[in-house]
Formats: structure tokens, C-alpha cells, sequence
């Protein structure tokens, strides 16, 4: 299944540095301003623990890993980064530029066999640490999914060709845009590979130009993956993850305050009106709300006022960044929720979550037409339902999709599913301190268990299922009959 580009076969594994989401890039900028010399760790999560890695898989991943020594930004893609993403700042593309990661001092594979007979073919446990400076180890995370999925599919599941990867996407594309959705490619972390990616990307593009053509209202406004947004002409798109608000959370002990020292240590890195769309769930949603809500300092009174939102040590402080004068508008006082375009939903109930955004920002007598970017296992069918839900209640809505455009595929030999890994990375630790994630389900809250139960004690979090949050079998059970064909029907 060797890929390859313009009849040129690639090599294996992950050959540039822009071959990640843009939001690692985003937050890698804001750690060089503000907290450089933070040192971290980072754990994997296989949350389908039945699909397991072979010996000659594993060997295969530890080669990839080790050759992302190799890998650094290219003059072209510096050049790129300048053009295109005008938000970085000079220091941190100095930075970028220079940047070679050290995989045999950062990452740490090891595999646990289940019975060792000696064969290639024997299963195991894989297990991933990263630990090192923030600034030098966050851009392991998406190279690291995307390596170990390949993995498993090109030596331990192996019944699926590339066979009308491109034809599906185009299909999947078509139904978005002919109902109206815009929505961008999410799926670097668990594609099957390199290839599968390249021809999803083909595909919808294939699809925008014909949607054009006959006047769909819908839009394909990008895709997360930079590398590939240069490559094909495309957008790159994405804020801030998760990590983020882990990071600050960790680094200041301060639970109660995490999210809004992340909000404004954001906005004074890129500014207002830049990079605006925010995720809420880090520590529940309704926790977020409390900080979204309140004033954020103007540029006048930025370190004076509320030291409790100042990161102790901090390189910089949290000033946005000016160009001339300080405007009428950003001395006013404002909220963050009046400062930010809108919200990232990805846990929990999405339907319940419009009523609680469309709630909380009629509270707070905002008005302007703020956005909500669904980005949590999402298919055609879910898309259209999200749309419609969110345009009713005032919303604009926007789509990130993943796995379902990048890891969709059936057996060869019976045409049934052949699904995806539900893998992640998240940050451990920050400064010597256990990072959690709680998000709005409890089936992707991460992290350490006594940590989690102290935040979630701390914050008076309010324990939350959803009934379509079971993480074993987000993209379908291996071997269920394939409901492709009846999705893209609709």
C-alpha cells in the first residue's frame, strides 16, 4: 500500500513538520512567549484496547520515531507559514525554523507482549511517554496518532485497499455542501495513513468545485492540516485545544481560575479578532462559562488588574499585541464572550449544548452572531441535524471531520466495517504537576484518577453522561455492517 504523490512513492512515516494540526503551531507560539522553560509530559490512551499492535508493527512505529529527528521546516514552508499565516510572530518562525526534535531523549516506546512465541505476528500493549520542555514536545502528539494508526493498518489490519477513498470523499463531500454545512478536514490524528489523507482532500476539493458550479450554499473552508493546506491550496483552520487550558491549569494550580488566565494569555499573544474560536470543555462547560463571562483587562490596565489571572514567572505579560495607538474599542471593557467569535463543541450532548450557549449568551445580552465549530465524531447525518439546531437558535455553524473522512473503510473479504483506533495524547503533567482533562462526558475525562477527583471536587463539576459517548466504538464496531452507503443517501 505504498502512497504516493504525483507518481512519486513517498517514504514511509511523516516527512514534514507542517504534517500536523494547526493549533499544536498556535499554542507552540503562545509557550514561547510566555512560558518557555515549562517542562511537561505527555501520555498515551489506547481507548480501544482490543485492537493491538504486532511485534513487526511496533518495530516498524519505533523506526518512524525515531526518523523525526530528520524532519525540519523547510524555507518553502517558512515561507508559507509567513505568507499565509500572518499571526505568527517573527520570533517564533526564528524559532520554528531552528527547531529539530530529539525523539531518543523526548519519546519513549515500549511494548508489552501478550505471549511471546518469537513470532513478528505476536500482539502487545504499545505504550508512549513524551516528556521535555513544552516548547520542544508539543508537536509530537499528532505524528504520534497518525504513525501508530498507520501502523496497525498496515500490518495488523490489512483487509482494505484505497479503492474509491477519493469517489467517497467526493460523495461525503457533495451531500455536505448540497445541504448547506461548512466544515473543514479534521483527521490528521487518526487517518490510516498519509495516502488515505491526501486522497480525502482531493476528493472534497473535487467536491467544492462542483458545489460552486451548481450554487450549494455549502463551503469546504479548510482543513487542520497544514502541510496539506499548503500543498493543495486549502486553508489551514484551528485555535487552541485542550492542551492549552491543561497546561495553565497545571502550571499555576489554580483550577479556578485556569480558564480565564488561558483566555487572556491567548488574546494577548494573537489580539483580538484572531484565532477566536475557543473550546469549552476542558473543565466543563459550565465551569467555563463562569470565566467566559467576566471582563477581560484592557490593554491600559492588563498587569495591573487581577494578578490572579497573571502566570507566576511568566516570560511576558499578557498584553495583545498593537499596531499604533490602543483603538476606542479596545480600551472599552469587554467580556470574553463578547471578545471571542465563538465556541468549540467536542463532548457531551451537542444538541444540549447549542440550548446552553444560545442561554448563556442572551444572559449576558450579547447579540452579534457568534459561531459554534462541532468537531466530535461527526458524520453526514449529525452534520445536517447540528446545522439546522444551531441556525434555528441564532448560531453560525461550522463542522471539523475526522475520522469518518479519514478513517472509513470496510473489509475487502466481506464488506463490513473495518474501524478506526480511538487513540489519543494528552498532557500529563505540567511543572510536576498531574494535567486533567474533564470534559463534558465522562468518557473522555484523562488524566490522573486522584487529580480528577480533586478538580472535579475543586470546581463543584457536575458529573455528566452522554448516551452516544461510548469511546470504544466511536466509528463503528470492527466487523458491524457498513452504513456508508445509507449515510451518504440522505
Amino acid at each position: 500500500m505504498a502512497a504516493n504523490v504525483d507518481g512519486h512513492s513517498l517514504p514511509d512515516g511523516i516527512f514534514s513538520i507542517l504534517d500536523t494540526d494547526l493549533y499544536k503551531l498556535t499554542m507552540q507560539c503562545a509557550i514561547l512567549k510566555y512560558v518557555p522553560d515549562v517542562h511537561v509530559t505527555y501520555a498515551f490512551t489506547n481507548r480501544t484496547p482490543h485492537m493491538r499492535l504486532t511485534r513487526a508493527a511496533f518495530q516498524w512505529l519505533q523506526e518512524q520515531i525515531d526518523k523525526l529527528a530528520n524532519v525540519s521546516l523547510t524555507l518553502e514552508e517558512l515561507d508559507y507559514l509567513r505568507t499565509t499565516c500572518t499571526f505568527f510572530s517573527e520570533t517564533y518562525l526564528r524559532f520554528l525554523s531552528s527547531l529539530r526534535l530529539s525523539p531518543s531523549n523526548q519519546v519513549r516506546a515500549t511494548f508489552t507482549l501478550l505471549n511471546d512465541t518469537g513470532s513478528p505476528d505476536d500482539v502487545g500493549d504499545l505504550h508512549l511517554d513524551v516528556g521535555g520542555r513544552w516548547l520542544d514536545t508539543i508537536l509530537y502528539e499528532i505524528p504520534l496518532l497518525a504513525l501508530t494508526s498507520e501502523a496497525y493498518f498496515k500490518f495488523c489490519d490489512r483487509d482494505w485497499t484505497y479503492k474509491h477513498q477519493e469517489t467517497r470523499a467526493y460523495d461525503k463531500g457533495c451531500k455536505l455542501l448540497q445541504h448547506g454545512c461548512v466544515f473543514s478536514e479534521f483527521g490528521s490524528r487518526r487517518r490510516r495513513d498519509y495516502h488515505t489523507q491526501e486522497l480525502v482532500i482531493q476528493g472534497l476539493k473535487r467536491a467544492a468545485a462542483d458545489a460552486q458550479d451548481r450554487g450549494w450554499t455549502g463551503k469546504l473552508s479548510g482543513t487542520s492540516n497544514v502541510h496539506f493546506a499548503m500543498r493543495y491550496g486549502i486553508p489551514p483552520v484551528g485555535t487552541v485545544a485542550h492542551e492549552w487550558f491543561m497546561g495553565i491549569a497545571s502550571i499555576t494550580n489554580d483550577y479556578e481560575h485556569a480558564n480565564e488566565t488561558a483566555l487572556r494569555y491567548w488574546v494577548g499573544c494573537f489580539g483580538e479578532g484572531t484565532l477566536g474560536i475557543t473550546l469549552t470543555d476542558t473543565f466543563g462547560t459550565p465551569i467555563f462559562l463562569k470565566a467566559f463571562r467576566r471582563t477581560m483587562p484592557t490593554p491600559a490596565n492588563s498587569v495591573a488588574e487581577d494578578p490572579k489571572t497573571l502566570i507566576p514567572g511568566a516570560a511576558s505579560p499578557p498584553l495583545p499585541p498593537m499596531d499604533g495607538d490602543i483603538s476606542e474599542e479596545s480600551s472599552e471593557e469587554r467580556s470574553y464572550a463578547q471578545i471571542f467569535d465563538g465556541v468549540r463543541q467536542d463532548s457531551g450532548n451537542p444538541i444540549e449544548y447549542i440550548k446552553i450557549m444560545r442561554d448563556f449568551y442572551a444572559s449576558e445580552g450579547i447579540k452579534e452572531k457568534k459561531t459554534i465549530v462541532f468537531s466530535d465524531s461527526l458524520n453526514i447525518e449529525l452534520c445536517i441535524e447540528y446545522m439546522h439546531a444551531a441556525e434555528e437558535a441564532g448560531f453560525v455553524p461550522v463542522f471539523g471531520i475526522g475520522t469518518f473522512l479519514t478513517n472509513d473503510f470496510v473489509h475487502e473479504s466481506n464488506g463490513k466495517k473495518s474501524a478506526p483506533l480511538n487513540i489519543v495524547i494528552k498532557l500529563s503533567s505540567a511543572n510536576g504537576r498531574p494535567a486533567v482533562k474533564i470534559s463534558d462526558n465522562l468518557g473522555k475525562n484523562t488524566g490522573d484518577s486522584a487529580a480528577v477527583h480533586k478538580v472535579k471536587e475543586t470546581l463543584g463539576y457536575i458529573e455528566k453522561q452522554w448516551a452516544n459517548g461510548d469511546e470504544t466504538s466511536r466509528w463503528g464496531a470492527a466487523d458491524q455492517e457498513a452504513t456508508r452507503a445509507k449515510v451518504q443517501e440522505r
